[in-house]
């Protein structure tokens, strides 16, 4: 006979959610308090923590500047290498 599964709402799942990261419980003290699964509790803070951090999707906005970023970066890095060979060559010259 297959196992019946409960059905929490969603005050419920929030409230455990905030009971954890408020506490500083793990989620296995807490799932065992709250008589839940503590798989169950464990997906219900992940996906929490998820949907605070947004989705992880990058907006166009954000790609065109992550872009911009890297391309000025490439450049600094080349920049910065050619000035390290001019002051080694420099010294060089220097203490011929």
């Amino acid at each position: 006979m297959p196992e019946k599964r409960k059905k929490y709402d969603r005050e419920f799942r929030d409230g455990a959610v905030r009971i954890v990261e408020e506490t500083g419980k793990s989620i296995a003290q807490v799932a065992r308090d709250l008589g839940v699964n503590e798989g169950t509790l464990g997906n219900w803070v992940n996906r929490a923590r998820a949907e605070r951090e947004g989705s992880g999707e990058l907006t166009p906005d954000d790609a065109a500047e992550l872009k911009r970023l890297r391309d000025e970066v490439a450049e600094l890095r080349m920049e910065r290498d050619v000035l390290k060979r001019s002051v080694v060559l420099w010294v060089k010259e220097a203490t011929k």
